[in-house]
C-alpha cells in the first residue's frame, strides 16, 4: 500500500495536468465541463487513496516509501504518510475539490478553463508533494514547484491586467528568494544530522540542536517559512497576490502556499526547536504578525483585501503556538490549521460570489446585499462567526486554546502575551463585524456595476459544505477532529502528546473571559470606527511593505544599471579579454600558491611517430592560419573544420574510435551551420582592432595557452588511478554491452547524457526564438551578402539523392551496433541530421518547408520533446520498478535461426538521444535557413 503514495502526488502532476491542457485547448462549454469534471476526478481520487491510507496512520503506523534517485547527493524519492502529512494531505484534496467545483462556476467564457484547471493541478500536486516527502531535499523541489506554479497561477490574468503582473513578480521574488534561503539551510540541516531523510533525523534532534551550525540553520530554515507563510516583515506579497481568480485566492489561503510554511515549521520542530532561540524567533515573529495584520484588515475597503490581512493574522497565530515549548501549544496550532481552512476557504468563496454577481469588491459601493442574495448572506454570516470567534462555530474552540496558550506564555515571559492576543481578538471581532455588516447591510447598495442575484447553486454547494463544518466542529470537535488533531500533533511533537480535550464548555475560566473582553471590545471598536472615524473614508498609509518592495527593487535595478554601464560596453573582446585574463590569474595563483610541484612527472613517455609529429604540426600550421585569416569567414570556418578533422584523427590513434566518430559527425554539421550562420553577415569582418588591443589578445592567449599545456603537461607525465578500467570489467556485467563509451552514456553515466540532451533541446529553441522572424535585407555593396538558400545547385541535388538513403542505411547500422562496437544513439543522430541537411539545401528553403507542411520549426520542435520525453521515460520505468533512475535492463534471449541476441532498455533511452539530436540540428538548420531567405 506505500506504492499509493507515489500515485497521489502523480495523479495531479501527470493526468490531472495533461488531462486538463487537452480537453481545456477548445474553449466550448462542452469542453470546459470535460475540464472541471477530469479536475474534479483526479482530485477526488487522490482524495480517496488518502482515505484508503488513513486507517494504517491512525492506527499509530508511519507509512514510508523509498526510491534512490540521486543518492550520491542523498536526493531519493523518500514519502512519509504520517499523522501531520496525512492532516495537510486530506486538506489539499478535500478543499481542492470544493475549489474545482467552485471554479467551473466562477470563471467566466472567455478564461482559459484548460490553463486554469492544469496549473491548479499542477499546483496541488507540488503541495502534496512537500507535506508527503520525507527527504528534505526532494521537499525543496517541490517547495520551490509551489512557487513556480503559484506564480503562474496569480499571474493567470496576467495578459489583460497589470496588477496581476505584478502581484505574481513580487509572490515569485518574495517567496524564491525565500526557497534559496531554505535550499542552504536544509543542506545545512542535513550535514549537521548525517542524513536528508527524516525517517533518520528525527532521532538526531538533540546532535542537531547542539550543532556549532544550528543557529545559522535556525535562521535560513525560518527565513524560508516566513517568506512562504507571509510572516512580518516578508508579508507585503500576499495581499498582492489578490490579482488572482478567486479560486486561487481561497485554495492558496485555506489549504496551500501559506500554509506550507506552517508545515515545514511544525515538520522540522523535532530536529529545530524546543530550544529558547526558536521560541523567541518563531513566537515573537507569530505574536507581531498576527496583532499587525489583524489591526490593518480592519482598515481595508477590499473583501479580499481584508481577507488577505486575516489570513496573514491567522497565519501569526499558527506560528506562534508553534514557537512556544508547550506540547499543548502544538495541538492548538494543529486544530486551528483544520479550522482556519475550513471558514476562510468559505469566505473567499464569499468574496468571490459576490465580486461575480455584483462586479465588485469595494465595500464602499456594496451594502444591503442581504436582500438580493439571502443564502449568500446567511452562509457568510456563519463562516465570518467563526472567523470572529464566536461560541457554537469551530473557530471559537481553537481562539480559546490560543488564549490558554498565551496566558501560560504570558506566565513565563511577559504579561503583553495574554494582552496582545486580546488586542488580537477584539481586531477579529471588528473586521469579522465589518464585512457582514458593511456587505449584506448598512443601507443599499450605491452604483453596483451589475444587479446582484444568487448564484447558481453548485456555486453555493462548496460554501454550504464548508459551513457546515464549521457549525459540526464548532459542537461535536471530539467526534469530528479529534482523532486527526491527535495524530498530527503526535508527528509533531515525535511523541504522544499531553491529555488534551476539545470541547464546548471548559467552564467559566480566565480565557472565556478573554473571549467576552475581545468580542465586546470588538463590537465597541468597530461602532467607534464607523461613526467617529467613516471607515469607508481613504486612509492612505505613508510606508508599506509594496512601496519598500518597490523603491529596493527600484534601488537595485539602478545598481546594477550603473555597474552595467560601468563594465559593459558592448564590446564582445573586451568581454572575453576580461573571462581569459581572470582565468590566467587564477590558474597562476595555484601554480604559485599551490602545494603541488609545477615541474614535470617522472612517468615514461611514449614515443611519436613521424606520422603523429607532421598531424601535430599541420594541427599548428592550421590554428595559425586561422588566427592570421579570421577576417575571412568562410575561410576561418574551413580552417576550424581542419582543426577538427585532425582532433579525429588523433583520438582514432589513441584507440578512441567513438569519440573520433563524434568529432567527424559535429564537424560536418557544425561547420554547415556556421556557414548558415555566416550566410547572415557580412563575407569578412572589418579591422576594428588597434595594435594595443591585438598585443594584449596576443598576450592573453599565449599566456593562456601556455598555462593549459602546461597543466595538461603536468598530469600526462605523472601516473594516477585511473577510473577506466572499473568501467571496461563492469561494461558487460552491468551494462550489457562491451562498448564501454556507450555503456557510460546510456547508463552508468546515463543522467549526464540527459542532461546534454536536454541542454541541447533548449538551446535550439533559443535560437529559434531569437531569430524566429527575422528575415535579411539583400546588401548589393562590396562585402554585402549575396549567398541565397534558395537555389541549390544540380551538383548538389542530385548528391543528396544517392546520399540520404546511403547515410540512413550507416545511422541505422552505427545505432544499432553502438552498444557493443563503436556507434550509438548520439553519433548516429548526427550521421542523419548531416545527410537531412544536405537534403534540405538540395531542395531549398522553400521546398522544403512546403514537404514539412510549411512549419518546419514546429514540426522539429515536437521531435525534440519526443526525444527528450522517451529518454525521460526510460528512467520513469526504472524507478517505478524500484531502480535508480535511468537504471538499464539488459538480456541475451536466443531466437531460433538468429542465435543469442543482446537486447537491452538503453537502446530506447540511445532512441531518445537519437531523435533529440536529429530534431535540434534540424531545428537549427531551419532557422537559419529561414532567417537567410531575403525579406520582402
Amino acid at each position: 500500500m506505500n506504492d499509493l503514495l507515489v500515485a497521489i502526488i502523480l495523479l495531479p502532476l501527470l493526468p490531472g495536468v495533461l488531462l486538463c491542457h487537452a480537453l481545456g485547448r477548445a474553449n466550448s462549454p462542452a469542453r470546459r465541463r470535460a475540464t472541471a469534471w477530469a479536475a474534479g476526478a483526479v482530485t477526488l481520487t487522490a482524495l480517496g487513496l488518502l482515505l484508503l491510507l488513513a486507517p494504517a496512520v491512525f492506527a499509530g503506523q508511519t507509512l514510508l516509501l523509498h526510491l534512490p534517485w540521486v543518492p550520491d547527493i542523498g536526493l531519493n524519492i523518500g514519502l512519509r504518510l504520517d499523522g501531520l502529512a496525512l492532516m495537510f494531505a486530506l486538506l489539499i484534496t478535500s478543499v481542492g475539490s470544493l475549489i474545482v467545483l467552485y471554479a467551473a462556476y466562477y470563471l467566466g467564457s472567455d478564461d482559459p478553463a484548460g490553463k486554469f484547471f492544469a496549473l491548479l493541478m499542477l499546483f496541488m500536486a507540488a503541495m502534496l508533494g512537500i507535506v508527503v516527502s520525507d527527504n528534505l531535499l526532494l521537499l525543496v523541489v517541490f517547495w520551490e514547484l509551489t512557487s513556480i506554479s503559484s506564480f503562474l497561477l496569480v499571474g493567470y490574468w496576467g495578459p489583460q491586467r497589470a496588477d496581476a503582473r505584478a502581484g505574481a513578480r513580487m509572490a515569485l521574488a518574495v517567496t524564491g528568494g525565500g526557497g534559496l534561503a531554505l535550499l542552504a539551510g536544509i543542506v545545512l540541516l542535513g550535514q549537521a544530522g548525517g542524513s536528508f531523510e527524516l525517517s533518520v533525523l528525527l532521532d538526531r534532534g538533540d546532535a542537531i540542536r547542539a550543532h556549532a551550525n544550528y543557529p545559522l540553520i535556525l535562521a535560513l530554515i525560518l527565513v524560508g517559512c516566513f517568506t512562504k507563510s507571509a510572516q512580518v516583515p516578508f508579508h507585503f506579497w500576499l495581499p498582492e497576490a489578490m490579482a488572482a481568480p478567486t479560486p486561487v485566492s481561497a485554495y492558496l489561503h485555506s489549504a496551500t502556499m501559506v500554509k506550507a510554511g506552517v508545515f515545514l515549521l511544525a515538520r522540522l520542530f523535532p530536529l529545530i526547536g524546543d530550544t529558547t532561540a526558536f521560541q523567541y524567533a518563531v513566537g515573537g515573529a507569530g505574536l507581531v504578525t498576527l496583532v499587525f495584520a489583524a489591526y490593518v484588515a480592519v482598515f481595508k475597503h477590499d473583501l479580499k483585501g481584508l481577507l488577505a490581512y486575516s489570513t496573514i493574522s491567522h497565519l501569526g497565530l499558527l506560528v506562534f503556538l508553534l514557537g512556544l515549548n508547550s506540547p499543548l501549544a502544538k495541538v492548538a496550532a494543529m486544530f486551528h490549521v483544520l479550522n482556519h481552512a475550513t471558514f476562510k476557504a468559505s469566505l473567499f468563496m464569499t468574496a468571490g460570489i459576490i465580486d461575480h454577481e455584483t462586479g465588485t469588491r469595494d465595500m464602499r459601493r456594496l451594502g444591503g446585499l442581504v436582500r438580493y442574495l439571502p443564502w449568500t448572506a446567511t452562509l457568510a454570516m456563519v463562516a465570518a462567526a467563526s472567523m470572529a470567534g464566536i461560541p457554537l462555530a469551530n473557530g471559537f474552540l481553537s481562539k480559546e486554546m490560543f488564549f490558554d496558550e498565551a496566558l501560560r506564555a504570558g506566565n513565563r515571559i511577559s504579561m503583553v502575551v495574554p494582552l496582545v492576543a486580546v488586542v488580537f481578538g477584539i481586531c477579529s471581532v471588528a473586521y469579522s463585524l465589518r464585512f457582514i455588516h458593511d456587505v449584506f447591510f448598512n443601507g443599499p447598495p450605491r452604483d453596483l456595476p451589475r444587479v446582484p442575484h444568487e448564484p447558481p447553486l453548485f456555486m453555493k454547494v462548496p460554501v454550504a459544505l464548508l459551513v457546515v463544518v464549521v457549525v459540526v466542529v464548532g459542537v461535536l470537535p471530539a467526534v469530528t477532529f479529534g482523532p486527526l488533531v491527535a495524530v498530527a500533533s503526535t508527528a509533531v511533537l515525535n511523541q504522544a502528546p499531553p491529555e488534551f480535550k476539545l470541547a464546548l464548555w471548559h467552564g467559566f475560566n480566565l480565557p472565556l473571559l478573554m473571549s467576552a473582553i475581545a468580542l465586546v471590545g470588538g463590537l465597541l471598536m468597530y461602532w467607534a470606527l464607523q461613526n467617529r472615524f467613516d471607515l469607508h473614508l481613504q486612509h492612505p498609509a505613508r510606508v508599506t511593505g509594496r512601496l519598500l518592495f518597490n523603491r529596493g527593487l527600484d534601488g537595485l535595478t539602478s545598481l546594477s544599471r550603473r555597474l552595467t554601464q560601468k563594465t559593459e560596453n558592448g564590446s564582445v573582446q573586451r568581454y572575453l579579454a576580461l573571462l581569459v585574463g581572470a582565468a590566467v590569474v587564477v590558474g597562476a595563483w595555484a601554480f604559485i600558491a599551490g602545494d603541488q610541484p609545477s615541474t614535470a612527472g617522472s612517468r615514461e613517455l611514449l614515443p611519436a611517430n613521424l606520422v603523429a609529429v607532421l598531424l601535430w604540426l599541420l594541427l599548428v600550421a592550421t590554428g595559425g592560419a586561422l588566427v592570421l585569416g579570421h577576417r575571412r569567414r568562410v575561410l576561418a570556418v574551413v580552417m576550424a573544420g581542419g582543426i577538427g578533422l585532425i582532433t579525429a584523427i588523433s583520438f582514432e590513434a589513441l584507440s578512441a574510435p567513438d569519440l573520433a566518430l563524434t568529432q567527424l559527425s559535429v564537424e560536418v554539421v557544425s561547420s554547415a551551420l556556421l556557414l548558415m550562420a555566416l550566410a547572415l553577415l557580412p563575407r569578412t569582418t572589418p579591422r576594428e582592432s588597434s595594435v594595443r588591443r591585438r598585443t594584449r589578445d596576443g598576450a592573453l592567449a599565449l599566456l593562456g595557452g601556455a598555462g593549459v599545456g602546461w597543466l595538461a603537461w603536468l598530469m600526462l607525465t605523472r601516473d594516477h588511478d585511473s577510473l577506466s578500467w572499473y568501467f571496461l570489467e563492469q561494461s558487460i556485467p552491468k551494462g550489457g554491452g562491451s562498448n564501454a563509451v556507450n555503456v557510460i552514456l546510456v547508463d552508468f553515466r546515463g543522467f549526464d547524457t540527459f542532461g546534454e540532451i536536454t541542454v541541447l533541446g533548449i538551446a535550439a529553441i533559443g535560437v529559434l526564438a531569437m531569430l524566429q522572424g527575422m528575415r535579411v535585407r539583400r546588401d548589393p555593396a562590396p562585402g554585402g551578402q549575396h549567398w541565397s538558400f534558395a537555389q541549390p545547385s544540380l551538383m548538389l541535388r542530385m548528391a543528396a539523392r544517392f546520399i540520404l538513403p546511403l547515410a540512413l542505411a550507416v545511422s541505422a547500422y552505427l545505432f544499432w551496433r553502438g552498444h557493443n562496437l563503436p556507434g550509438g544513439g548520439f553519433i548516429a543522430g548526427l550521421v542523419t541530421a548531416a545527410a537531412l541537411v544536405l537534403q534540405y539545401m538540395a531542395m531549398g528553403q522553400s521546398r522544403a518547408e512546403a514537404l514539412l507542411g510549411g512549419d518546419a520549426s514546429r514540426l522539429f520542435t515536437r521531435w525534440i520533446a519526443a526525444g527528450l520525453a522517451i529518454a525521460a521515460t526510460t528512467g520513469i520505468g526504472a524507478m517505478l520498478l524500484g531502480h535508480p533512475f535511468l537504471t538499464s535492463a539488459h538480456a541475451h534471449p536466443y531466437l531460433p535461426l538468429i542465435g543469442g541476441v543482446g537486447l537491452a532498455t538503453a537502446a530506447l533511452f540511445d532512441l531518445g538521444v537519437y531523435i533529440t539530436v536529429v530534431g535540434a540540428t534540424l531545428l537549427l538548420f531551419a532557422t537559419l535557413g529561414a532567417a537567410s531567405k531575403e525579406s520582402p
